[in-house]
């Protein structure tokens, strides 16, 4: 058997909470014996998910915590007062080196605070940014920042750019990722004061595959395999990106059941119309991570189901196994000394 990669999910965090975190682990043991998950949260409600399904036992642990952050909470009074909630249980557990990563559908916020006070970025890293991977016409694409850093600066964004290019390599399989900069044209002199001082800092760096402004209208063609920007931009990009696709798809299955005729055409193609959604959904490829911490920490879909849960729990194995942070502190850390 090979090494055991161990994980911490915060069963709380999610709208479907713990139900689908629940399912979300067991599929996962099902699958890979080289897993173990602690789950964390409230014990009665997480032994009673647990009790509907047949699963190897020895492979999921319940970690009691009887406090939960919410939607509502403010990140930073969150992490701060609730130290007995799901998520600063399992953030402690990660900090103190007793699982390769975390998994949450909580408070996106506290999450972020909880990961930057309470796990650290690693030293030298300026900011951690939220990278998740967005399905596009030809594969997909790391979006980074996308929910971290509103107010980042240059020398972020540059950090932002060496990180995703790791991970796009190392995770993804992305051989020599094109690094793409968000920006309002494709000439180098557009963009606001943040774009036009990163522009030719990423120019300079040797050691990513920098191709120049990206426009969003090209973001879902591929254009790019990382597209770097700040948390503001990134996440109306994100959002917009998401919103699109779920009412496109709408659209279509209202226009397929319009009429007697379209329903028999809908049945014709509704196979290859399954097999093509899929390669749109982000779920496949688990959440986002928070890159630059000294411990992985990755943030999935507050309406987050079984699927994401178990793929991000994949996610955590192949970061370990690929031995990402070991890959940031030689590319960014150690060359910067």
């Amino acid at each position: 058997m090979s090494e055991i990669t161990k994980v911490i999910l915060d069963a709380m965090g999610g709208d479907h909470s713990p139900g689908e975190m629940v399912l979300g682990a067991v599929n996962a043991v099902k699958e890979k014996e080289d897993l173990f998950i602690y789950i964390v949260g409230k014990e009665n409600a997480i032994t009673e998910a647990l009790s509907q399904y047949t699963y190897p036992k020895e492979q999921i642990e319940i970690v009691p915590a009887n406090d939960e952050i919410t939607c509502h909470d403010a990140p930073v009074v969150a992490i701060k007062q609730k130290k007995e909630s799901s998520m600063v249980v399992g953030l402690r557990m990660l900090k103190e080196g007793k699982a390769d990563g975390f998994i949450s559908a909580g408070n996106s916020g506290a999450l972020l605070v909880g990961g930057q006070v309470i796990v650290g970025r690693m030293k030298g890293i300026e900011r951690a940014p939220l990278a998740p991977i967005v399905p596009t016409i030809n594969g997909v694409c790391l979006l980074i920042d996308c929910g971290a850093n509103v107010d980042a600066r240059a020398s972020h964004l540059v950090q932002f750019a060496k990180m995703g290019s790791i991970y796009m390599e190392h995770v993804v399989g992305v051989k020599n990722p094109r690094v793409g900069l968000v920006n309002i044209g494709a000439e180098e002199e557009k963009g606001n004061a943040l774009v036009k001082e990163t522009f030719p800092l990423l120019k300079e760096c040797h050691d990513i595959n920098f191709i120049g402004s990206l426009e969003a209208r090209d973001f879902p063609y591929g254009a790019a395999d990382v597209a770097v920007t700040e948390a503001f931009v990134g996440n109306v990009m994100l959002k917009t990106t998401e919103g699109l696709a779920s009412a496109l798809i709408k659209k279509v299955k209202e226009g397929m059941t319009a009429t007697p005729i379209s329903t028999i055409g809908a049945a014709i193609v509704k196979p290859q119309l399954k097999k093509t959604l899929k390669t749109f959904d982000a779920t496949e490829h688990g959440g986002a991570p928070l890159l630059g911490l000294n411990h992985l920490v990755v943030k999935i879909h507050g309406n987050a189901t079984n699927k994401e849960v178990k793929n991000a729990i994949f996610q955590v194995e192949t970061f370990k196994k690929q031995d990402i942070n070991a890959k940031i502190r030689e590319h960014l850390v150690e060359n910067a000394e």
